[in-house]
């Protein structure tokens, strides 16, 4: 039994609960490896957990899904990887952390070519719009689409796959600077949604049509507005909720609205499945290693800072890609 460093918290609430802490790091357990943390993503499902909107397991919890780093010793059975190798994972609690163990079901191969950080940056966000671009919608040449918050994580990676897939890419962001990040990594057109309607400028982009599909992580800020944009019969993808949960939602709506269609996605049900998981994670080292999208990591912080970083993700001080460095 071995000791590395974590951030935790005992109890739900804002950033102050977090505690830098020593915790036990025992040998692998069967089907697991031990990694050697090279850096750990930021995102907002990190502070839903910390704020009581997802329930944790169990308390005190290390929260945390993403990272990436080199294995550094294996639990029995495993054979799919080994002492040395790189890899990196979207979905396996307890990501803030110096070392961990974590579940091979969980990890893919960071291919050579790809750095550590750079895997920690991508791999939940990126996942999240392969699935969002690919699967959720089929996005091609013809689909016009509105994309919330496109300065964000996500939203910096989907602007520049979807533009590469031959779409027309519509985005929303709150500042000139954001506007502008935004409009350099594949959107056509990006809305100030603080001093426009988003909904008239979608109107007027798409000459009253509508657009095809709505991808929203915001929530209630951006609801009823956003089904306002959609084409009849289009469709409303949620899968977030930075600005609160959706109130008030019914199905009548859609159908007041064109016979619209709705969904709530999210990452973990589109890479259930191991093959899932490394097609996802394949068609995004793909691209990347492409040049078609660009992954920047715009912001890090020291792993001990994370309540620094959760404040500046929640007010929106943060653009693209934020990493958190053991």
């Amino acid at each position: 039994m071995s000791k590395t460093q974590a951030v935790s918290f005992s109890r739900t609430g804002g950033p102050e609960v977090f505690d830098y802490v020593e915790i036990d790091l025992p040998s692998p357990s069967a089907g697991e490896v031990q990694i050697s943390q090279a850096a750990v993503g930021l995102n907002f499902i990190d502070i839903y957990f910390r704020n009581g909107t997802y329930k944790t397991p169990h308390l005190p919890f290390v929260t945390g899904k993403e990272g990436a780093g080199t294995v550094t010793s294996v639990g029995p059975g495993v054979e799919d990887f080994k002492v040395g190798d790189r890899v990196a994972y979207a979905s396996a609690d307890g990501a803030y952390s110096a070392e961990r163990n974590v579940e091979t079901r969980h990890l893919v191969h960071v291919p050579d070519g790809i750095e550590l950080e750079t895997a920690a940056a991508m791999m939940l966000k990126g996942m999240t719009a392969e699935y969002l671009l690919n699967r959720t919608f089929k996005v091609g040449p013809q689909t016009v689409l509105l994309f919330h918050a496109a300065a964000g994580g996500v939203g910096l990676i989907a602007g520049q796959w979807a533009k590469a897939l031959g779409a027309t890419v519509i985005g929303t962001a709150g500042s000139q600077d954001k506007i502008e990040l935004a409009l350099a990594h594949g959107y056509d057109h990006v809305i100030n949604y603080k001093s426009d309607s988003f909904v008239d400028r979608v109107r007027e982009i798409t000459g009253g049509k509508g657009v095809d599909v709505v991808y929203d992580s915001i929530g209630r800020d951006t609801f009823p507005q956003s089904l306002d944009c959609l084409k009849p019969r289009g469709l409303f993808a949620s899968f977030g909720q930075s600005s609160g949960p959706i109130e008030n939602f019914t199905l009548a709506a859609l159908a007041q609205r064109g016979s619209l269609f709705a969904t709530r996605p999210t990452l973990f049900t589109y890479i259930a499945a191991r093959q899932e998981l490394i097609d996802s994670a394949k068609a995004l080292f793909d691209i990347v290693q492409s040049n078609k999208v660009r992954i920047n990591i715009n912001q890090t912080y020291p792993l001990r800072e994370v309540g620094q970083a959760h404040a500046d993700l929640e007010t929106r001080k943060t653009t693209g890609t934020t990493l958190l460095i053991p």
